[in-house]
């Protein structure tokens, strides 16, 4: 699924089960919310806390997903072409870092 489909697939069903989109300050709330239980996650799973058992069944791939979902209700809201933006932001990165990275000792 390409960063349009999923835009339009979340818009649909926005439009078919959620009846409108909670207002843009709502949404930019429950991303937070959702990078946190994914912070958690990872923090747990892979950092030095060892893992609760209330997050051992947690799925990481669900949380990133629902970031992401989040993410594009943002986008859908405030008109941003997720598509566009993103190879938007390739190039920048590009640009920018194209030696920048391979000059850095702490990656070697």
């Amino acid at each position: 699924m390409s960063l349009q489909e999923a835009q339009t697939e979340v818009d649909q069903w926005i439009k078919k089960y959620g009846v409108r989109y909670f207002s843009e300050l709502t949404n930019l709330a429950i991303l937070t919310e959702e990078v946190g239980e994914l912070a958690r996650i990872i923090a747990r799973r892979y950092g030095e806390q060892s893992e609760k058992e209330s997050d051992k069944g947690k799925d990481l791939a669900d949380e990133m997903a629902d970031v992401l979902w989040v993410l594009i209700c943002l986008a859908n809201q405030t008109g941003v072409d997720l598509t566009r933006a993103f190879e938007k932001n390739i190039e920048k990165k590009s640009i920018r870092d194209s030696e920048r990275h391979h000059q850095n000792p702490k990656l070697k």
